[in-house]
C-alpha cells in the first residue's frame, strides 16, 4: 500500500515539474548538456518534418559582449500546418509563430529545456481556443520532443 501511496506522489510531483508555471513557462531538465540536448531536440524536429529557421547561441553572444551567462541556445521551428491554423483563427498568432525553446545552463549548473505552453501562449490573444485541435497538437508535440531530449 506504501509503495502504491509513493509512486503516486511521485507520478504527482514528476508532472508538475514539467508543468506550465503561472508564467506558462514550461521548465524540464536535461540529463545532457546544452549541445547535447539542443543537438538532440533539433534531430527530432528535422526528423519529424518541421522547419528549423535558426539556433541562436545566446552564450557566445554574451561572451561576445564581456559577460557569461553560461551555455545557453533558442531554437527557432515550426510547422507552417499548424502555424498557418493559428494565424487563420487571430492574426496576431505571428507575434508568437515560428515556436521557440530555449536550452540553458541554470545558475547551478544543471541543464534545462524552457518553453512557452501553446494554451497559454495562443490564448492571450482571445482568437485561439485553449482546445484547438492544433494548440493540443503543439502542445503534445513540445512535451514529446523535450522529453526525448532531456533523456
Amino acid at each position: 500500500m506504501m509503495r502504491i501511496f509513493m509512486a503516486l506522489v511521485m507520478s504527482v510531483f514528476l508532472a508538475g515539474t514539467a508543468m506550465a508555471g503561472d508564467n506558462g513557462i514550461v521548465r524540464k531538465e536535461s540529463a545532457k548538456s546544452v549541445g547535447e540536448t539542443m543537438d538532440a531536440l533539433q534531430a527530432a524536429l528535422e526528423g519529424a518534418g518541421l522547419t528549423i529557421f535558426a539556433r541562436v547561441d545566446h552564450g557566445a553572444g554574451a561572451q561576445g559582449v564581456g559577460e557569461d551567462i553560461g551555455a545557453s541556445e533558442l531554437l527557432i521551428f515550426g510547422n507552417p500546418k499548424l502555424g498557418t491554423q493559428a494565424m487563420l483563427d487571430d492574426r496576431t498568432s505571428a507575434l508568437f509563430l515560428p515556436m521557440k525553446i530555449a536550452v540553458f545552463e541554470d545558475e547551478t549548473g544543471k541543464t534545462m529545456i524552457a518553453y512557452e505552453d501553446p494554451a497559454a501562449m495562443l490564448g492571450k490573444l482571445g482568437g485561439v481556443a485553449d482546445d484547438a485541435a492544433y494548440v493540443q497538437t503543439m502542445t503534445g508535440a513540445l512535451g514529446k520532443f523535450t522529453d526525448g531530449a532531456a533523456q
